[in-house]
């Protein structure tokens, strides 16, 4: 999904929330704002759905669970969003009103051109305030490059970054691996 500019300002949380009941695409809310997200290219719808189906798969029948963009995220700073793919572990502590996860363990986005900047600091900077927050992955839509962001401490992150399709990745949050092929399964980068 890739944001664009405000649509409306000096929102309530419960507006937003009521909006989203009837609208016919997705909105991010922060500070009062609504922000629209777009469509995003095939590359993106693919890598995205590649990803949570393969984490899908791995966690079958375990502890921890996937869920696809159409679950939204709120933050403890009042980000409230739908990233392209996320992993809770245990029960899933949602929003009173049953519209958000509180709890994910594992944020996935993939990066666009227009979201590129915003998903790398602003949005990550935003994510960090949720406890059980422990691995980020940005993934390239353009070329084969995929960012693991994992928690060491409340203030530290250790970045590690794989270019290959043989590369792989271990979620030790989660207990599970991912490989590269698994997420760009059907697409033809030059590599």
């Amino acid at each position: 999904m890739n944001t664009t500019h405000a649509t409306q300002h000096n929102i309530t949380r419960e507006d937003y929330f009521a909006l989203a009941e009837t609208a016919e695409s997705k909105h991010e809310f922060f500070n009062g704002e609504i922000f629209a997200m777009t469509d995003g290219t095939n590359h993106h719808s693919r890598i995205s759905g590649n990803t949570f189906s393969a984490f899908n798969i791995k966690l079958r029948g375990k502890y921890c669970t996937a869920t696809n963009s159409d679950m939204r995220i709120e933050t403890p700073n009042g980000l409230i969003t739908y990233p392209d793919a996320a992993i809770f572990c245990g029960k899933p502590e949602l929003t009173k009103n049953q519209c958000a996860l509180l709890n994910p363990v594992v944020i996935i986005e993939v990066l666009s051109p227009s979201t590129r900047r915003y998903d790398q600091i602003d949005k990550f900077s935003l994510y960090r305030s949720i406890p059980t927050f422990q691995d980020y992955l940005l993934i390239d839509a353009e070329k084969v490059l995929v960012q693991h962001f994992h928690k060491i401490n409340t203030d530290e992150w250790l970045l590690h970054d794989y270019y290959h399709l043989a590369d792989a990745m271990i979620l030790n949050s989660i207990q599970e691996t991912l490989h590269l092929h698994e997420i760009y399964e059907g697409l033809d980068y030059d590599q």
